[in-house]
């Protein structure tokens, strides 16, 4: 299940590039999540913004940073999706994936990931991972050529950023240690994706959500953004719902969508297309957790993120007809970027 836009996307000179991933850990038996989100800015090391880093959502929604000064120890695979950084290490030759015995033995910081095999240690934060996942889920439809995000003029660097989501849905199982207490778990909800370019949109909401209360197999990302697109910029938004083996897709170019987003606390999202219609809606009595997205100025802490958040979907055929009705309490919910003095209304 080949994804498009898994690889690393660094062409080897710009100096003003990013790239981030993003993979999120459901334990829906005591409503925790873990976000692992990794980042290297200016690969080429020629501004103030080169390094890397790791950010986690752990227990109780709270946040660690762990920088990765050093980006010759970074290291990503420009066909798949592979990448990983070194911190602490007696090893002396060039970064790469590890087994994962020896990862653990040899590499005293840092992390390491593919799209089966997620691995870490961050000692500074108490932080310690491993697990493996089996992908159930990309994105399109389940056993068709997986589509990219954007759509085909994703790979003519048309839009800023990049946005792909790598696994809709996946199940994970591992341990994760968090200061002090051990996360044992088998098949736990997984998810993941990825952003690339020069900076994140300047204004942008996001809901994920691959745990359901009694609704096996169901998968939920929307966001929307004002992003740039050559010269000029536009506000775009996306939903896609992956339910029992169909991939329901509502984007620019086939469907209708409307949204009332507050600056914190309620998300509303409509779609509509020739066959089908959607509508999310996402709350949160919680005052969320900021973390650092990456901006041309360099890691900066301006967006808002709760993975608490209560979700419902009632999606529908255009004659009525419901195909689903659920809630769940393990949601993602996010706003980031500039302008959120109000609500935003499209």
């Amino acid at each position: 299940m080949k994804v498009p836009h898994s690889g690393y996307h660094w062409n080897g000179i710009d100096n003003d590039f990013f790239e981030g991933w993003y993979f999120r850990l459901t334990l829906p038996k005591v409503r925790e999540s873990f976000a692992f989100m990794y980042s290297i800015e200016d690969p080429s090391g020629k501004s103030d913004r080169r390094g890397g880093a790791a950010q986690i959502l752990g227990i109780d929604e709270q946040h660690l940073l762990c920088s990765f000064p050093d980006i010759d120890k970074f290291w990503a695979d420009k066909d798949s999706l592979s990448l990983g950084h070194w911190g602490e290490t007696n090893l002396t030759i060039k970064p790469q994936l590890l087994a994962s015995d020896k990862f653990d033995r040899q590499i005293t910081e840092g992390y390491q990931v593919t799209a089966t095999l997620h691995q870490g240690n961050l000692p500074s934060q108490a932080c310690r991972w491993c697990y493996h996942t089996v992908p159930v889920y990309g994105w399109g439809q389940p056993q068709q050529p997986q589509q990219a995000t954007a759509g085909l003029l994703s790979y003519l660097s048309v839009f800023e950023p990049g946005w792909q989501i790598l696994m809709a849905h996946g199940l994970a199982t591992g341990w994760i240690e968090w200061r002090g207490e051990r996360y044992d778990f088998t098949n736990a909800p997984a998810y993941s994706e990825k952003n690339w370019g020069r900076s994140f949109p300047q204004k942008w909401f996001w809901v994920n959500c691959n745990s359901f209360d009694e609704t096996i197999g169901l998968a939920i990302t929307a966001g929307g953004g004002r992003r740039k697109v050559l010269w000029t910029t536009e506000e775009v938004g996306m939903i896609g719902v992956h339910y029992r083996d169909t991939f329901y897709e509502f984007v620019p170019w086939n469907s209708q969508m409307s949204w009332q987003i507050q600056p914190w606390g309620e998300w509303r999202i409509q779609a509509s297309n020739s066959d089908f219609e959607v509508e999310l809606i996402g709350t949160t009595d919680l005052p969320g957790t900021m973390v650092n997205t990456p901006t041309e100025q360099g890691l900066v802490m301006c967006c808002r993120d709760t993975l608490k958040g209560l979700l419902s979907i009632d999606l529908r055929t255009r004659q009525g007809r419901q195909i689903i009705k659920a809630t769940s309490q393990n949601a993602g919910l996010e706003v980031g970027g500039d302008g959120w003095e109000r609500a935003w209304v499209k």
